[in-house]
Order: structure tokens, then C-alpha cells, then sequence
């Protein structure tokens, strides 16, 4: 793991995007053709390209600080991985709908390679050459894979959760070979099996091993069609989570309410946390005012130094306009967050620490309180 400061932007509450988003009704209707039939891989390949280089283009003008390529090549969050992991059964790879999942079938045990095999890298390279913000590259968990894999030679869905592990392990060493700095695991079904976290968790630390990039998990509550599948509070993560080799926690909150903030500080996180501030299931346009008073809230409970400013979960399922709007929201009331606390560091003396030496942090004394 790394600090992570050289990615968190050049100032506090740097605003970035969990990973996905909105796909045009144009590039749904091309890529269901495509599982139709209807168009060959290298012309979805081209269209893929137009519409990441599209999104990078929103982030930029947004003013998002670290951005992503909005998981437009992946049709949802498990297929894309799923399909090309040697030993994995498909048997049909039509689909009615771009979106809906695969029957996927395991018949033997999962083909461990030397190598990298599922190209992210060649992924997170095209981005690369087509932005010069930071970027974020995520991808689904070795946990939430495993829930959409039917796999009886695996008696024990642990060791199926811990080969995949492997599997992305090997990925995430060739995107840092290809220059990622942050990548980020996403468990969208970790809190429907809550009393699998520990297995979770042992998975996380199998991907992250022998990494030195900055590491974020990403656990919601489910977004399949802006709907959460689950409900529940954020203490089902502790204590397991304190042992996951992550530099962030990316959580929704703006949807749920931010009662579990201080149950995380009392939990014992001491790392940064990506603070959901716009609800991603609602298509309501957050005002940035009330954007700032959610920072505000938050940084009563974590200094302002350990918060990244992000939505609750990916932006796949809003409207491209919606998307676009809340966005502009996010980065005006982060922004007004920042200058209130710029202007309040200069207005207040240093802090004189216990040694004697002055403690000059640009972030105010009030909001360190209670970590």
C-alpha cells in the first residue's frame, strides 16, 4: 500500500467517481446487436473507445480530480471478468439484454496462469493515453465473482473465492507494471453474505499482495437498476476490515444517512474514507450546498484530510444529463468545503503539540476532534 497523497489530488477533498458510468440508450442498443450477433467484436471495440474517451471528457469538465474510464467496455459487473478466466463454462453468450448475466459454470478447478489473462492493463492503458487527471481503475472482487459462478468442484466456496483472488492478483501486478497508481476492488455483494466477510477480506489481501499502488474497496449495498438489493448498516465490515490491506473504504452513505460514520471511527479505521455524497439511485440533482453540508458532517467525524469525495456507488444506471449535473454539484460543494476550511486554518494559530513543535495542518482543530 502507499500513502496514497500523490493520487489524492493537489488539495483536500479531491473528488473522484466510484467507477461506472451512464451508458447512452445508443451504446445499450449497439452492444445488445453485439451479443445478438449483429456487429463483430472489432467494431464494438471502436464504439467502446468513442464512449470512454466521451466520459473522461465529462469527468474533465465536471473538474472531477481523479477520474476513471467509466467501466463502458464491461456489459455489467461480473461478465466481462468472468468470460475470460481460463476454465470458466458459458455455454450460450447470446444475450436478450447487453446488461443481463451469464449462466456461468465451473466443471473443474480454476486454471491458475503465470500471467495476467483477463487484459485490464491494455484497458487501463488506452486511458491512460487519452487523460492527464489521475485515474482510478476498479474492478469486481474476487467475493462478488464467485456469487455468480455455479461450481460444484468447489465444495467450499472459500476456495473458490481465493482462486479468483489469484486470478486478479496477477491482473493487478500488470496494470501497476502499465503505471496505475489507484486501483480500487469493488464487493457490490459482500453485504448481502455479511457472515462472509472474513473470507472477503483474506481474498482482498490475496489481490493486493506485492503491490505498492494505492488500494480502495468499494462496498455498497447493491446498484443493479439503481435499486439496492440489500439494507443494513456498515458494522457487518468490523473488526474483519481492519486487516485488509487497503488505503481506503469507498461507502455509500448519501442514500442511507451518515449514522454509520461514527460507528466506523469507533470500529477502529484509521485510513481514508470515499464518502458517498450524491445518491446514485435517485434522479434528483443534489443542490452543492447540500453536498457541502454532507462533508461538513462528515468531517465532525473523520479530519478532512482522510475524506475523498465520491458518489455512492457507479453512475451507470442515471441518465447522462442526471449524471452530468450531479457531478457539477459534487465538485462546487466540495470546492466551497475546501475554501471554508482554507480560510479557517489561516484565521487559527498553530496548534502547539506535545513536543513543544507547532503543528501548522490546514485542516482546523474542530475537525480533528474525536478521531
Amino acid at each position: 500500500m502507499t500513502s496514497g497523497s500523490r493520487l489524492a489530488g493537489r488539495h483536500l477533498l479531491p473528488t473522484t467517481v466510484v467507477g461506472s458510468y451512464p451508458v447512452p440508450e445508443w451504446l445499450e442498443r449497439l452492444k445488445t446487436d453485439y451479443f445478438r450477433g449483429r456487429m463483430s467484436r472489432a467494431q464494438l471495440a471502436d464504439v467502446h473507445d468513442m464512449a470512454i474517451k466521451a466520459a473522461l471528457h465529462d469527468q474533465e469538465l465536471a473538474g472531477i480530480d481523479i477520474v476513471s474510464d467509466g467501466e463502458l467496455r464491461r456489459d455489467n459487473d461480473i461478465d466481462y471478468f468472468l468470460a475470460r478466466i481460463p476454465g470458466i463454462d458459458i455455454p450460450n453468450r447470446a444475450k436478450d439484454f447487453y446488461f443481463d448475466y451469464y449462466d456461468v459454470r465451473l466443471n473443474g478447478q480454476l486454471e491458475q496462469s503465470a500471467g495476467a489473462v483477463l487484459g485490464l492493463a491494455d484497458d487501463f492503458a488506452f486511458t491512460a493515453a487519452h487523460t492527464k487527471a489521475p485515474i482510478k481503475f476498479s474492478f469486481t472482487g474476487p467475493f462478488s465473482l464467485a456469487r455468480r459462478i455455479r461450481a460444484d468442484s468447489y465444495p467450499h466456496d472459500r476456495d473458490l473465492v481465493l482462486s479468483l483472488a489469484h486470478i486478479l492478483n496477477a491482473e493487478a501486478r500488470a496494470l501497476e507494471d502499465r503505471g496505475a497508481e489507484l486501483l480500487q476492488i469493488d464487493e457490490p455483494f459482500l453485504a448481502g453474505y455479511p457472515e462472509h466477510v472474513g473470507t472477503a477480506v483474506e481474498a482482498v489481501n490475496i489481490v493486493t499482495e506485492g503491490t505498492g499502488v494505492t488500494w480502495a474497496l468499494h462496498v455498497c449495498y447493491g446498484n443493479r437498476y439503481s435499486r439496492p438489493l440489500w439494507q443494513g448498516h456498515y458494522d457487518f465490515l468490523f473488526p474483519a476490515v481492519l486487516d485488509a490491506a487497503v488505503d481506503q473504504l469507498v461507502l455509500e452513505f448519501a442514500r442511507k444517512g451518515y449514522d454509520d460514520l461514527p460507528v466506523i471511527r469507533k470500529s477502529g479505521w484509521d485510513r481514508n474514507i470515499g464518502l458517498g455524497v450524491v445518491d446514485v439511485k435517485n434522479t434528483e440533482v443534489e443542490s452543492p450546498e447540500l453536498i457541502a453540508d454532507r462533508i461538513r458532517r462528515a468531517a465532525e467525524v473523520f479530519p478532512a484530510e482522510r475524506l475523498i469525495i465520491n458518489p455512492d456507488c457507479g453512475l451507470r444506471n442515471l441518465p447522462g444529463p442526471v449524471a452530468r449535473a450531479k457531478l457539477d454539484a459534487m465538485v462546487i460543494g466540495a470546492a466551497a468545503v475546501r475554501q471554508e476550511l482554507a480560510a479557517a486554518a489561516q484565521a487559527s494559530p498553530p496548534v502547539e503539540t506535545p513536543d513543544g513543535s507547532a503543528d501548522d495542518t490546514t485542516i482546523p482543530r474542530e475537525s480533528k476532534q474525536g478521531d
